[in-house]
């Protein structure tokens, strides 16, 4: 069988990267790449660190995440073998008069052993106390994320939008059985679940098993839960309502000095709104997520991870909302009435949500314009 660091190293040589050219599209320092093809653990931070980072490695390399994850659970097991002198170490003797005593022991010690068994269990014997039991915590998640240890019964509550969902350890085997919003879920050693907190149709919470003991409920659970999607948008920077039957139909009226578009970038002006393109190149390792605004017909919304060299064409008639994990991997430019205007969203690094739509201004004119949420 293959060991897991030359499956890395072959799968990043065959995509002929180098380790800082990973580095730069996954954000996981060269130093811990070269460790994990060289199966150097012990200079990691901690396990969850190293298992987030084989996983987002594997992944970048286009390799099966679950088989890699399999691969470093086998080799722990194999850590720590039975040294061989202990193996072929030989019994000592066993004389014959300790083999007397140890039986006479085991004989007084059956006698006492019957005795206090009949005392405990005689009729005026008050029954002992029950051992009280642990009541489960609730524990919040803020600042988008949260790692601890979860046992059974335990909850996390999550705020997202305007309300609160709860997620509970519902019981602890072979797998950890989580009770969610949607449905109950579970997860095994290492693994990852993304839950759809809303019925929205976007999951927007990841819950992943960093460590447990399998059939050990008493020892609980290490769980990491992320918020994984925006919030949902405030009611002031809301869609506008669904255009009309006609074909060119314009987006609701919306004064750019209104609440939450201040600050708007103005793209395009025009006395009529017309369709346009939102165009996409990719210059790193990005999840990209876009749909379309106030079209009866168009609902969509899709999502995906791309590479350096990828690109995007997006046409929309009123109005598109993105969200980009890195926001200096891609470079976008809006094309329409035979102009072509390039947008900046951030920087290395910078999560962004933004929307690009037409509104309709106080000197009665259409704009589009780039409003980032």
């Amino acid at each position: 069988m293959e060991s897991l660091g030359n499956k890395l190293r072959t799968a990043r040589e065959s995509k002929g990267c180098s380790y800082d050219q990973v580095s730069q599209e996954t954000h996981i320092a060269s130093r811990y790449l070269k460790a994990l093809e060289e199966e150097a653990f012990g200079g990691f931070p901690g396990e969850p660190f190293l298992l987030g980072f084989l996983k987002n490695y594997s992944e970048f390399l286009g390799l099966d995440t679950q088989e890699v994850l399999s691969l470093y659970w086998a080799m722990k097991i194999q850590e720590e073998p039975v040294p061989v002198e202990q193996l072929l170490k030989p019994s000592p003797p066993f004389p014959f008069t300790l083999l007397i005593a140890a039986l006479a022991g085991l004989i007084l010690l059956g006698i006492i052993g019957g005795g206090v068994y009949f005392l405990l269990n005689h009729a005026w014997q008050k029954p002992p106390p029950a051992s009280a039991a642990r009541e489960p915590m609730e524990y919040t998640l803020s600042d988008g994320a949260l790692e601890r240890r979860f046992y059974q019964g335990d909850a996390v509550i999550i705020p997202y939008g305007d309300a609160r969902y709860t997620v509970k350890l519902a019981s602890l085997g072979d797998a950890l059985t989580l009770s969610a919003p949607d449905r109950e879920v579970m997860l095994d050693l290492g693994q990852e679940v993304l839950i759809d907190l809303n019925a929205d149709g976007v999951e927007e919470l990841r819950i992943t098993a960093a460590e447990f003991s399998k059939n050990e409920s008493g020892s609980g659970a290490l769980l990491r839960f992320e918020i994984d999607a925006p919030p949902p948008l405030p009611p002031a920077l809301a869609e506008t309502p669904p255009p009309s039957a006609d074909t060119r139909a314009a987006p609701a009226p919306a004064a750019l000095s209104g609440t939450g578009l201040a600050n708007a970038a103005v793209i395009f002006s025009s006395s009529s709104a017309y369709p346009f393109t939102l165009q996409a190149f990719f210059q790193g390792y990005c999840m990209f997520r876009w749909e379309i605004l106030a079209e009866q017909n168009r609902r969509e919304r899709t999502e995906r991870y791309y590479q350096k060299g990828d690109e995007l064409n997006i046409q929309a008639q009123n109005g598109i909302r993105v969200w980009l994990s890195n926001a200096a991997t891609v470079k976008l430019q809006a094309i329409g009435g035979g102009r072509t205007v390039p947008l900046e969203l951030g920087g290395a690094g910078e999560v962004v949500v933004a929307e690009i739509r037409w509104v309709w201004d106080d000197d009665s004119r259409y704009r589009l314009v780039l409003v980032k949420l």
